[in-house]
């Protein structure tokens, strides 16, 4: 049986159609792992994350959160500036660095978060992927209120 290219592609690969997977999506439709780059027990860990939110085991409880909570519902990305990229010893696993630029769907707010992410693909699936944000910056920037203009009129922040 021929394998597929997913099948086939290693870590470096993988981690750009996350990339570009999360430039495309807008809102409840952005994922940032999509279900065909899941190993069906892929854990997706966020260490900083608040309570109850750091843990996900299996594809379906991933995307379940995601789909019912996750940043997607609130963020539409419009940049991802890559910062550094790692390659370890062991094959199936590269360490990753990069900046996320983001405008929150609901205010307009324009914010970045930085963002480092360990991940581990074996035959072209993401197996485990442990991501440390930058949670106050996250935080930050789902309170913040949209700045008004002279006008009165709710404006965008830059």
């Amino acid at each position: 049986m021929a394998r597929t290219a997913t099948e086939t592609a290693g870590p470096l690969a993988i981690y750009a159609r996350m990339q570009e997977s999360l430039l495309n999506g807008d809102g409840a439709d952005a994922t940032i792992l999509p279900a065909e780059l899941l190993a069906e027990d892929v854990v997706v860990e966020t260490p900083y994350g608040p309570p109850g939110n750091q843990r996900y085991e299996g594809r379906e409880a991933w995307l379940s959160y995601y789909r019912t909570g996750g940043a997607g519902l609130l963020i539409r990305f419009d940049q991802f500036r890559e910062l550094a990229t790692h390659q370890s010893d062991d094959p199936e696993v590269i360490v990753v660095e990069y900046e996320l630029t983001g405008t929150v769907i609901a205010t307009g707010v324009q914010s970045s978060v930085t963002c480092i992410a360990v991940l581990r693909i074996r035959d072209g699936l993401i197996k485990h992927w442990r991501e440390y944000q930058d949670i106050p910056a996250i935080t930050e920037a789902l309170t913040r209120p949209p700045q008004q203009d002279p006008a009165g009129a709710d404006a965008p922040a830059q």
